[in-house]
């Protein structure tokens, strides 16, 4: 008797990256088990777009896990701090653009490693990219590289020999090359959203980074964009 695929837990917040890291998985011929957060954030529409997502690729399971990460702030998404609307480049004094939420993706594959863990999963999915995203510590190779190693020290499954694995496979790749990736897995890629600031109307606003950097990503792609844009977004660098 055929033993069933593996499970695989992959975080899909909605935005297109983890959408196309999620279906990588399911084209590896994993289950797919989704893991959202509700964490109070500016753009909580994306969560209707990652029912959509988990839906589409067939999760035998979404779970949206509820925080409030604005008890703690320190991000325009999570507090009240102006989105930036002029391009990468509005940064705290570290150099870190103040739309980084702290520590957010630690917090996140925390908890998809417990999941992972009880369902009996040893590869969790992330959609980061150190391209595009270079300015976000927690979307570094060392990072994804240094949980892997904690996860191999924190958990039962680790100590006995069963490790995880944190699959990135969108890690080093521009938004082109992501945009191509999903075409190439047939995803209808209007079902994600991308905007941090949305616009009356579910629009996309058109001017923040991420709306700016999604774009950008259809046009060098040379494939058309489906994105409702309240502002269409400036052409050149984000």
């Amino acid at each position: 008797m055929t033993s069933p695929a593996p499970f695989a837990v992959a975080l899909v917040s909605g935005g297109l990256d983890s959408m196309v890291s999620a279906a990588m998985a399911r084209e590896a011929g994993q289950r797919l088990l989704a893991l959202s957060f509700d964490y109070n954030q500016r753009h909580r529409v994306e969560l209707a777009a990652a029912r959509r997502i988990a839906d589409a690729l067939g999760a035998e399971r979404h779970i949206v896990l509820p925080m409030d990460l604005s008890a703690f702030g320190g991000s325009a998404l999570t507090a009240d701090i102006d989105v930036p609307k002029d391009g990468v480049g509005t940064e705290d004094g570290g150099g870190i653009p103040v739309t980084y939420v702290p520590a957010r993706n630690t917090i996140f594959l925390s908890l998809a490693l417990g999941w992972a863990e009880a369902a009996g999963a040893r590869d969790i999915y992330i959609g980061v990219n150190a391209l595009d995203y270079s300015g976000y510590p927690d979307c570094r190779p060392e990072f994804i590289a240094a949980f892997e190693g904690l996860a191999e020290l924190a958990t039962k499954a680790g100590v006995e020999g069963d490790p995880f694995r944190i699959q990135a496979p969108l890690q080093n790749m521009t938004k082109a090359d992501i945009v191509r990736e999903g075409t190439r897995l047939g995803l209808d890629l209007g079902l994600s959203w991308s905007c941090y600031d949305p616009a009356p109307g579910s629009l996309h606003c058109g001017e923040c980074d991420s709306c700016r950097l999604r774009a950008r990503g259809f046009e060098e792609a040379g494939i058309a964009d489906p994105t409702r844009y309240a502002v269409p977004p400036a052409s050149g660098p984000a």
